[in-house]
């Protein structure tokens, strides 16, 4: 069923703030995400942003002011991959769900295929481009029944056609009734709205 907006947040922080080598990089940030929002965190470079989704998705638990609230379990998918080099496509899908056998090898390559990898899912993932590490990961979206994903920079080395098509698939997570934070340099083409956060360098005096 459709997650309502006027239901309860699917994620909430409450007045976080993060000091790091002595320079403030936000402070007094608060957001509540509910189902059918699409937020994207922007900001330069060493502004934050994947310490804030750190944050958010509960990898950081200490050395940050505030509070966030989780009533769900969210999807995060890092900057970093998380492929394993020496494992297949599919080895590397089934390892990141707790083992073969919660998903089906037909699940597994459906997923695949529908990021542009058939025909892939059985060779070392070391001979894969970039991009195509980066689409093995985004195939995670695919394979989840989380209502809440945490993106960092789910573009980063893909063509335009992936972008074009990844966007598509946050739209329709959007649309029916899920959530989407992510960070990215793009400006988003997406058919639903776009909720801004932005995260402004500071210095602690």
């Amino acid at each position: 069923m459709p997650i309502s907006v006027n239901d309860a947040p699917l994620l909430a922080a409450q007045s976080l703030g993060l000091v790091r080598g002595g320079r403030e990089l936000f402070h007094d940030l608060s957001v509540e995400v509910y189902g059918g929002q699409l937020w994207q965190i922007e900001g330069a470079n060493g502004a934050g942003k994947t310490s804030l989704m750190r944050i958010l998705c509960g990898l950081s638990r200490y050395g940050f002011e505030g509070k966030v609230l989780r009533p769900v379990t969210p999807l995060y998918l890092g900057h970093q991959t998380a492929v394993k080099a020496l494992l297949s496509p599919r080895e590397n899908l089934q390892w990141h769900v707790s083992g073969a056998g919660l998903y089906s090898d037909d699940q597994v390559d459906d997923a695949l295929a529908r990021l542009g990898l058939r025909g892939y899912e059985d060779v070392p993932s070391h001979t894969l481009s970039a991009g195509q590490h980066r689409r093995v990961n985004l195939a995670r979206l695919f394979l989840s029944d989380a209502c809440l994903w945490l993106l960092d920079e789910p573009f980063t080395a893909i063509d335009k056609q992936g972008v074009d098509e990844t966007q598509s698939l946050l739209a329709s997570h959007v649309d029916g009734g899920g959530a989407v934070v992510m960070t990215s340099h793009q400006a988003l083409q997406v058919s639903c709205n776009v909720n801004t956060l932005n995260l402004v360098q500071g210095v602690v005096s």
